[in-house]
């Protein structure tokens, strides 16, 4: 128990102060890193910030669910998201530094709530935690899906990473499917779009 428990403190800790590390390259890695102007290398470090806030919040709540989850099947695959999610976590830390922005200063509270908050999915039963799995990464698509048209389009690397960081969350909502995610009901889809909105605001300032 005790042993347990500081391993999960530990995956906190990592997550919150420690450098990620990805074991894929950075997406755009390779792509020349273009002249932009103050406004546009500004803009897209905040945007990676509130992208390096949501990958934080997903760490969060992977482990809180994991912790609840009563199947090794759900809590492999939520550890295995998790995994893709600590690289994204490294490459939006890696593109705010060479944009010369920085993370966060809200992270400790992110991760707390979104722990909270994942533990408390997973209370209700795998079927409802997977289905909150499923509906968190159809809204983080989303989220990207808006980012890839407000970054400036000679900004190459950036938009790599986000095309890339879509990509794995699509296919994290469709394992969740495949697990048998049971579709959470509609006010729920709000509270956690307004939640959502909220978070991207303050992270894209502070």
């Amino acid at each position: 128990m005790i042993d347990n428990l500081i391993a999960e403190l530990d995956k906190g800790l990592r997550t919150v102060f420690a450098p990620a590390v990805s074991l894929r390259p950075i997406p755009g890695q390779d792509l020349p890193d273009v002249e932009l102007s103050e406004e546009e290398k500004r803009h897209a470090a905040a945007l990676m910030r509130v992208n390096h806030v949501g990958e934080v919040c997903a760490q969060a709540l992977y482990q809180g669910q994991a912790i609840s989850s009563r199947q090794p099947a759900i809590k492999e695959a939520l550890a295995d998201a998790a995994h893709e999610e600590t690289e994204h976590l490294s490459w939006t830390e890696t593109r705010i530094a060479e944009l010369g922005g920085r993370k966060s200063l809200l992270n400790p509270f992110w991760y707390g709530g979104a722990l909270a908050i994942g533990i408390a999915a997973g209370r209700f039963g795998d079927a409802w935690n997977l289905g909150f799995l499923a509906e968190t990464e159809r809204q983080v698509e989303a989220h990207l899906d808006g980012h890839l048209s407000r970054v400036s389009e000679k900004d190459r690397r950036s938009l790599a990473i986000i095309e890339q960081m879509k990509a794995d969350e699509t296919r994290h909502a469709q394992t969740a499917l495949d697990l048998g995610a049971r579709e959470i009901p509609a006010p729920f889809k709000a509270a956690m779009k307004l939640a959502a909105r909220v978070m991207t605001t303050l992270a894209y300032r502070v």
